[in-house]
């Protein structure tokens, strides 16, 4: 039988008050409107539900049974509902979120911090993985959500990007490049060069960049984390490039860094799968670590930084 819910409930109301007007006021509806739900209800179960005149209006039999009937089947699915929506409602749970290593060093320690005191019933769990890594857990739904650096290939992905910064020049602070306080793309020209490896996804951006400046550059050495690029750099192996977010640099370090211009941006970018919903918790995080990208942002420049 094809009847719906409101036939149902308009139903049930002129059970309850023998009346098509008073059901009608009741639940919203002009009487007229009462009436023609009614009709169709009828002709849908095939058997007459109520016996009409001029002053009343009567159950009958069948009409008195599925009344019974009807009133716990519509209150426990009105309880369901309600259930329902206090799920959504509910900040509770676990999350789980895959970053790239400079992403979970200097950007989820504030949004893990947020999270504790705004949503103390959810329980994050931060996966450290390396690019292509974080890509693939949440292809394998093994977490929620990730955090990555302008990923390609992103057809089957939800994205949604939460920051810019730019590349940067990483010199000790007696190197040329210094002066003046910015640096041009160009004289970085024949320089040898300590590089992250491609499991990074800022080195393919690095080398675009490079690219497009029509800029040759020797590197040395390839790392896997950006902490390694410092030491390898104050031991003068080689100048770097690497992103502001990897800031600030070691403290007592002979370091220093300078804008490259044209200046060149990463985003990084939230991704999840494509058409699936998010829990209610993990929605809440993916929330909050934008809007702890946007305060850095807004941090770096009101300080006059990267």
């Amino acid at each position: 039988m094809n009847y719906t819910l409101r036939q149902l409930r308009v139903f049930v109301a002129v059970a309850r008050h023998g009346s098509f007007s008073q059901a009608g006021q009741h639940i919203g509806l002009s009487q007229s409107a009462v009436s023609h739900s009614i009709k169709e209800l009828e002709s849908e179960a095939g058997v007459r539900l109520l016996d009409r005149t001029t002053r009343e209006v009567v159950l009958t039999e069948a009409g008195s049974q599925l009344a019974r009937r009807l009133e716990s089947v519509l209150d426990e699915l009105h309880a369901t509902l309600l259930d329902v929506r206090h799920y959504g409602e509910q900040r509770r749970g676990t999350v789980r979120i895959a970053a790239s290593q400079t992403i979970s060093a200097h950007l989820m320690p504030h949004c893990l911090s947020a999270s504790r005191q705004r949503y103390p019933d959810v329980r994050v769990v931060l996966r450290d993985r390396l690019q292509q890594e974080v890509l693939q857990s949440v292809r394998n739904a093994e977490v929620d959500f990730g955090i990555v650096v302008n990923p390609l290939h992103t057809q089957d992905l939800t994205c949604e990007t939460i920051l810019e910064e730019p590349f940067l020049l990483l010199c000790r602070e007696d190197d040329a490049l210094m002066v003046p306080t910015t640096v041009s793309w160009q004289r970085l020209a024949g320089r040898v060069v300590v590089l992250q490896d491609y499991a990074s996804g800022s080195r393919a951006l690095i080398d675009a960049a490079l690219e497009a400046q029509g800029v040759a550059v020797a590197v040395a050495q390839e790392v896997g984390h950006p902490a390694t690029l410092y030491p390898m750099v104050e031991a003068g192996i080689g100048i770097s490039i690497l992103p502001a977010l990897a800031l600030p640099l070691p403290e007592g370090s002979s370091l220093a860094v300078r804008p490259l211009l044209p200046t060149v941006n990463r985003s990084l970018m939230l991704i999840r799968r494509k058409n699936r919903t998010l829990s209610p918790a993990a929605e809440a995080l993916w929330q909050l670590v934008g809007q702890q990208a946007a305060q850095l942002t807004a941090r770096r420049q009101r300080s006059g930084g990267f």
